[in-house]
């Protein structure tokens, strides 16, 4: 799990996305030019939520989230999504 200095604020979460499939399941191989945006990843970092909304996700949860949700950062390197809880589909 990535150590990152970013704070989310409010009900704001931060997530690595999980590598883009390289091989369909009978060994296809897939060029770059056609992956899929994954759209799942691992929350890294979240805010406090709002007053009357406490946060339901965990740092360390595996989420499943909308294929355009969030904005896309890079920060050191990797690749981060900084997007609101409600855009998180489902904690799998």
């Amino acid at each position: 799990m990535a150590n990152v200095k970013i704070k989310p604020l409010a009900d704001r979460v931060l997530v690595q996305p999980d590598a883009a499939e390289t091989k369909t399941a009978s060994g296809i191989i897939i060029p770059d030019t056609a992956k899929e945006k994954p759209q799942q990843g691992t929350v890294i970092a979240l805010g406090a939520g709002k007053k009357d909304e406490p946060m339901t996700v965990k740092v360390g949860d595996k989420v499943l989230y909308g294929k355009y949700s969030g904005t896309e950062m890079k920060h050191e390197g990797e690749d981060y999504l900084i997007m609101r809880e409600s855009d998180i589909l489902a904690i799998i």
